[in-house]
């Protein structure tokens, strides 16, 4: 009785890792870094990713894991990836499963060096986002659906961004589920130079937690509404995507 209890939550857990996923590599200018590996031992690892535990969701907008899927803190062996502004920023995905919800990208510079900062504390500006793209709520094409089929989302540095330290942060927003909204979010640090000196306006920043609400349009959503199949817009969470331009 016992090993079968244990077989089947070890199969239990199986499928959760199965049914999700998370971004375990980047591609920046053609260079390769290794991301996060949430399943194995934190010890020895050393990545331009945030360490983070699973592939499970985070269910709700106050999680106090909202910013990185972790505690706020970088690893023991964190590393940063040199980036120059217009860099194009490649986020790879190991498996993804979930067709319907927008991507969200985002960045946060840090005080000083990004090892020492808590990712909860720091202002995010988005610089990139991909949501409903053509169709409807019920049957339309979304970002998450480019996930699904390429396992992989490119954004590009604004060029005109001011030098330093950053986080990164790629967000897939899983809406398969009626009003139940899944967050996958995880972060990595990178030092950027040769930018334009900008820093985005206030009005573009949020925090982590605190930017969204579970009652926001584009959070609260049913695809499987009698309205569903003849609305064509999506709101997509947080605040509009920062292009450049200075206060």
């Amino acid at each position: 009785m016992l090993a079968a209890s244990l077989i089947a939550i070890a199969s239990l857990f199986v499928g959760q890792a199965a049914a999700h996923g998370g971004v375990t590599s980047y591609v920046i200018d053609g260079t390769n870094y290794v991301g996060w590996s949430p399943y194995n031992s934190a010890s020895g690892q050393r990545s331009i990713g945030r360490p983070y535990s699973s592939y499970d969701p985070i269910m709700t907008t106050s999680a106090g894991s909202f910013s990185c899927n972790n505690n706020g803190q970088a690893s023991g062996g964190q590393l940063s990836a040199q980036v120059r502004g217009g860099s194009k920023v490649v986020a790879k995905w190991n498996q993804w499963t979930h067709a319907e919800g927008p991507v969200m990208v985002y960045m946060a510079k840090c005080p000083g060096a990004c090892t020492s900062a808590n990712s909860n504390s720091l202002d995010w500006f988005k610089i990139a986002e991909t949501g409903l793209i053509s169709g409807t709520l019920a049957k339309g094409q979304w970002g998450n659906g480019l996930i699904m089929k390429d396992l992989a989302y490119t954004a590009t540095i604004p060029s005109q961004l001011a030098d330093g330290e950053y986080l990164i942060r790629h967000e897939l927003l899983a809406l398969h589920q009626a009003n139940t909204p899944q967050f996958y979010p995880e972060c990595a640090q990178l030092i950027l130079t040769g930018g334009g000196g900008v820093n985005p306006p206030s009005r573009y920043k949020v925090r982590f937690p605190g930017a969204y609400s579970m009652t926001d349009p584009g959070v609260r959503v049913d695809i499987y509404s009698q309205q569903a199949p003849s609305i064509t817009t999506y709101q997509i969470p947080g605040p509009a995507v920062w292009k450049g331009e200075s206060s």
